[in-house]
């Protein structure tokens, strides 16, 4: 079955649920008896994605006639957060390619340019990739070293793009280059870049703490030409563009800190009542049922910030606030969720036996992910003191 939007619509809570109950019911099927094996070898289950994009989850927000699902993002909120409930590789490589790639070509895509990627990348016969960052320039993005030169009727793009999610296994990316002068907001232009180009490779595998299941690499320019049909919008504009993509990316990454809470807090949970000291499950000490109480109440709150975020994104109204602060406390009660399970766990929550170490390692690329916990702080002062 692929979701859709229902027509006619039933009312937003029961849409939620069934697509919930899905999604769940997919995640413990096809994701969770696999979690560990792919963790350990860091392998990239192109496969799962293929499932997925049968279901309409690889373009959840992509409107039906582009070959979507055409759903919202309290639905989308959802997807992502039961996804990495189970899986935080999977929820951020699904989050990348919803929010990021396939996001950016929906919202400043022509029309000629959304009918020719969106329904390849809605129904994942190709995933996307979306490079940003480079090796020097994390956060200070707009002092980027890639560069697109202008010859003819194509541009020559020439750089490194590092930490780009499905670098290797992508079959587009949309990447922001330097088309004018080093610094200016203005000096950054968006590409469309299919795997194949000639001078278009990927670079080294990142070994990385966690989320080893979402394929992390760079992403290498060398000589490689691009038609300015591939163009995102005007040149100049790729700067502001990311940034309006970063909003909503923002919300991707704290449903899936979300998830990641609430994975972490449910096998606490279970195993607190399971675990028996001094004759009585642990559960009912008030040091272990405290830290609970504590964890349940973050993930609440996460998860009311999340969701006024995105009815304003629903809505299009502006979401830089609220985006940033559910990305902020989200990512951070993610840490704190997961750190807490692995205590509560004991000597058990170290091992790889039992999931909340995974939990533990997923969760601190969280904080760090489309702009760390200070770049979100930044953002929050400045939309509130503007």
């Amino acid at each position: 079955m692929m979701i859709q939007a229902n027509k006619p619509m039933n009312s937003h809570s029961e849409n939620n649920a069934m697509v919930k109950e899905m999604v769940h019911d997919f995640a413990d099927r096809n994701i969770r008896p696999f979690i560990m094996e792919w963790d350990e070898s860091q392998t990239f289950p192109i496969q799962v994605f293929k499932k997925m994009g049968e279901l309409g989850l690889m373009g959840i927000l992509v409107p039906p006639e582009y070959g979507g699902s055409g759903l919202g993002y309290q639905e989308y909120v959802t997807v992502i957060t039961e996804i990495a409930r189970v899986c935080g590789s999977i929820g951020l490589s699904l989050a990348a390619h919803n929010s990021l790639c396939s996001g950016h070509i929906l919202t400043f895509g022509n029309e000629e340019q959304k009918k020719r990627w969106l329904p390849k990348l809605a129904t994942a016969e190709w995933i996307g990739a979306w490079g940003l960052t480079e090796a020097n320039t994390g956060s200070d993005a707009m002092r980027m070293n890639t560069t697109a030169v202008l010859d003819g009727d194509s541009y020559v793009i020439n750089g490194t793009k590092n930490w780009i999610t499905h670098g290797k296994s992508g079959n587009i990316a949309v990447v922001m280059v330097r088309t004018g002068e080093k610094g200016r907001a203005d000096g950054i232009s968006a590409f469309v870049v299919e795997k194949g180009t000639p001078g278009f490779t990927h670079g080294k595998k990142e070994n990385k703490l966690g989320m080893r299941a979402s394929e992390t690499t760079e992403l290498i320019f060398d000589n490689c030409r691009v038609l300015k049909t591939n163009l995102l919008g005007n040149a100049g504009e790729g700067f502001k563009q990311a940034m309006k993509i970063l909003d909503g990316g923002r919300i991707s990454i704290a449903a899936l800190s979300l998830g990641i809470a609430k994975g972490a807090f449910d096998a606490a949970v279970a195993y607190s009542k399971e675990r028996h000291q001094f004759g009585k499950a642990i559960s009912s000490f008030q040091g272990i049922s405290f830290k609970l109480a504590d964890m349940a109440t973050e993930i609440e709150a996460a998860e009311l910030l999340i969701r006024k975020a995105a009815e304003l994104k629903n809505q299009g109204k502006p979401v830089t606030k609220n985006s940033a602060m559910a990305k902020y406390y989200a990512s951070e009660v993610a840490v704190r969720c997961s750190t807490e399970a692995v205590q509560i766990f004991g000597g058990y929550g170290y091992t790889k036996d039992f999931p909340v170490e995974k939990f533990y390692r997923d969760s601190k690329l969280c904080t760090i992910g489309e702009g760390t916990s200070e770049i979100q702080k930044l953002v929050i002062a400045r939309e509130i003191l503007k």
